[in-house]
């Protein structure tokens, strides 16, 4: 059974969406960005679906100032009252026993930082943030990546000499490349990868291979084990991803 659930944080209402089901471990999944709680192409409810099927409670939430949630959007770094507010909601309403948290993107560095104030026993974490910049260029790791596949592939070099490559956008890339990383992007991939270690052995990194966040990950945190999918999509979106992830998360709550 699917039901909507009200609940306060700081003095606003927030709305959940909670799956059903008997089993003692709930997951409680985490949006990133300003992305609401049924996910992108419907991924996260298609997944609390799923999850619940097979025996695991799933409960889903809106943060303050996204979707069907009051109050005023203060971005992932403020989140930590929402993702309690959301867990002690979860635990009051189904009486699990053991509490683990899914999160992409933003939603996944939120809970690293976050997750044990927030009473969560154990972290499924995809494509974790670590990147601050301000310009609409991708991170240098994920441009410096794409930049080597083109130089390995001759259809590219044809088509440099065709004339069909955008000469500014290259400049541009390699300018962002021979910059030093700003000093906030220090820090949040410094605050994540010191949250990471607190985690030990409960916690599992979920990362699409192709995508730009997962590779300036992998750039700023180096040697974290992680499994991997032969994707670009970053929410799982392709043919096959969702079974992936399905089958992924599912293994890590039995764990």
């Amino acid at each position: 059974m699917r039901r909507l659930i009200e609940f306060p944080c700081a003095g606003v209402r927030l709305l959940g969406t909670l799956d059903e089901a008997a089993g003692d471990t709930g997951l409680l999944i985490v949006s990133g960005g300003n992305e609401i709680r049924v996910g992108a192409h419907r991924g996260m409810a298609l997944l609390a679906q799923r999850l619940a099927a097979a025996g695991v409670p799933v409960f889903r939430f809106d943060r303050r100032g996204v979707g069907d949630s009051e109050g005023p959007n203060g971005g992932f770094l403020s989140s930590a009252p929402d993702i309690a507010a959301a867990a002690a909601t979860f635990t009051a309403e189904t009486g699990v026993k053991h509490l683990a948290a899914f999160g992409n993107c933003d939603a996944a560095t939120a809970l690293a930082l976050f997750g044990h104030v927030a009473g969560i026993d154990r972290l499924i974490l995809a494509n974790p943030w670590t990147i601050e910049d301000t310009d609409d260029l991708p991170p240098s790791a994920a441009i410096r990546a794409r930049y080597k596949e083109k130089l390995r592939d001759p259809a590219e070099w044809l088509r440099a000499a065709r004339g069909g490559v955008n000469f500014n956008k290259i400049i541009g890339g390699l300018r962002k490349v021979s910059q030093k990383p700003s000093q906030e992007t220090h820090m949040l991939a410094t605050r994540l990868m010191e949250a990471l270690a607190t985690w030990e052995d409960r916690l599992t990194i979920l990362l699409a291979e192709g995508d730009a966040t997962a590779i300036a990950f992998r750039d700023a945190i180096k040697g974290l084990p992680a499994e991997t999918l032969d994707t670009a999509s970053h929410s799982f979106a392709r043919t096959g991803d969702a079974d992936w992830l399905f089958e992924r998360v599912l293994a890590a709550l039995r764990q």
